[in-house]
């Protein structure tokens, strides 16, 4: 590793330089997606700490394997057996420090249009202080007085804050799908073969939705009983088949010509699996047969054989939740989300139809990395102006910080939550999911119905 390398990832740490990889095979890398690669790696790492917090297994083998255990905890003046240290309030007091931690820099970018300017040095660069600063307010949570009104008030905050997540999830979904159909119609101009690939897609997901109701009132519904479930399926596929209505509908075609049923079928989708989501985390119902055996009744029968390996699918479910998380902070940063979540789209005919439209890059690399210096290759790609809101960047991750605290200790079932029983299930997570699903349908409708009553403001999707 030569010294210029080295040199360039102190100034990365301790300076404004921009973040690189000290190594000469990775591929080169833009400065704002090296930044918000920095700050998505600090927010990984406290929620993995959330999910070790919340763990059982962790805290016992902890207590089998580690010296004078109960000593070190009462020297920390964190209980006998580091009580403090683990469960809903620990998580609470972390991700109340990750959350002030955005919430600063979501002040401190206000307005930020250079990225020349101080400010946005502070941004780009100076991480190993900035990992300190995040580790201190960390764990400076666990000294705020009056620790019970703390967590009672915070409990709100992150109730509302995850939900405004939400709502930001959907709105990109939703995003999506007029996106995709108006890519997609844009290339029928040129070649009507995008008429066939719409036609197939829409029909594929369709499809799909429809099977996926018809299995659920399968295997969640019998005929004696289940009359929750039944009302669930019957009334979410009857909101598929009403916005699939609204979108052909001839007064939104008049308003919106490019609204078709590419869009309704992908949140019919979406509204599906909230469904089945929401159904398969619905707690276990069981009822005595003639045997005075209890059995389980309004779940698959087979349920218990695919959550057998629990730390598996707690595993595998848990780096998707994350996954997704990541994915919505990081995306809807960019401008063409930014734009829609003011109500605004980009005008079909700046369009260029292509299979993969989602993996666009954000533009041309006018500027050059510089050769020299060694290790990674970093394009400055911000020298004529910022590329995304700094502002809106933090509450985002800031929002996250909230839905993670609120999802990992099992919302308002907090009480007796560990990260082992993650999907066994919970009303909590029925509602929270069930309330995201008819949230969607809600922000999908008024993108087809708002310009019909706001005739006076511009309109495209």
């Amino acid at each position: 590793m030569s010294a210029r390398c080295c040199a360039g990832q102190l100034a990365c740490c301790c300076g404004y330089a921009g973040c690189a990889l000290c190594c000469k095979c990775c591929p080169r890398i833009r400065q704002s997606r090296s930044t918000r690669f920095m700050y998505a790696l600090y927010f990984i790492l406290i929620s993995l700490i959330c999910c070790i917090m919340m763990s059982r297994t962790v805290a016992i083998e902890m207590k089998k394997h580690i010296p004078f255990y109960e000593d070190i905890c009462k020297g920390i003046k964190a209980g006998d057996t580091c009580e403090k240290l683990v469960g809903y309030s620990a998580v609470y007091r972390v991700c109340f420090g990750m959350a002030c931690f955005f919430f600063i820099f979501c002040l401190f970018t206000i307005k930020i249009n250079n990225s020349k300017s101080c400010r946005a040095y502070i941004h780009n660069g100076f991480w190993f202080i900035k990992l300190l600063l995040l580790v201190a307010m960390c764990s400076g949570a666990f000294f705020i007085p009056d620790q019970d009104t703390f967590l009672k008030a915070w409990r709100y905050v992150g109730a509302i804050g995850a939900f405004v997540f939400i709502g930001i999830q959907l709105i990109l979904l939703v995003e999506f799908a007029h996106k995709w159909n108006k890519n997609w119609t844009a290339g029928t101009v040129h070649n009507k073969m995008w008429y066939a690939f719409l036609a197939l897609v829409t029909l594929l997901m369709y499809t799909i939705a429809v099977g996926a109701l018809i299995l659920m009132a399968w295997f969640y519904t019998r005929e004696e009983g289940c009359l929750q479930n039944k009302i669930f399926v019957g009334v979410n596929g009857g909101l598929c088949l009403l916005i699939s209505l609204v979108a052909i509908s001839p007064c939104v075609q008049n308003r919106q010509p490019h609204s078709g049923l590419l869009q309704s079928g992908l949140i019919s989708c979406y509204v599906t699996y909230l469904t089945f989501s929401a159904l398969s985390s619905k707690p276990v119902e069981t009822i005595l047969d003639k045997n005075q055996k209890n059995i389980t009744i309004c779940s698959p029968n087979f349920g218990q054989e695919l959550y057998r390996d629990e730390n598996l699918v707690t595993g595998l479910g848990t780096t998707l939740l994350f996954a997704c998380i990541l994915y919505s902070c990081l995306t809807s940063t960019t401008r063409s989300s930014s734009e829609a979540l003011r109500g605004r789209y980009a005008a079909p005919e700046q369009e260029v139809a292509r299979c993969c439209f989602c993996l666009a890059p954000d533009g041309e690399d006018v500027d050059e990395p510089d050769d020299r210096r060694g290790g990674q290759q970093v394009i400055y790609d911000e020298k004529k102006g910022t590329v995304y809101s700094y502002t809106y960047f933090h509450f985002v991750f800031f929002l996250a910080s909230l839905y993670v605290m609120m999802t990992v200790t099992n919302w308002f079932n907090y009480e007796g939550a560990h990260i082992e029983k993650f999907f066994s299930g919970s009303t909590s997570f029925f509602w929270v999911k069930m309330a995201s699903c008819w949230m969607c349908v809600l922000i999908y409708l008024w993108t087809l119905i708002a310009p019909l009553c706001c005739p006076t403001r511009e309109f495209s999707v």
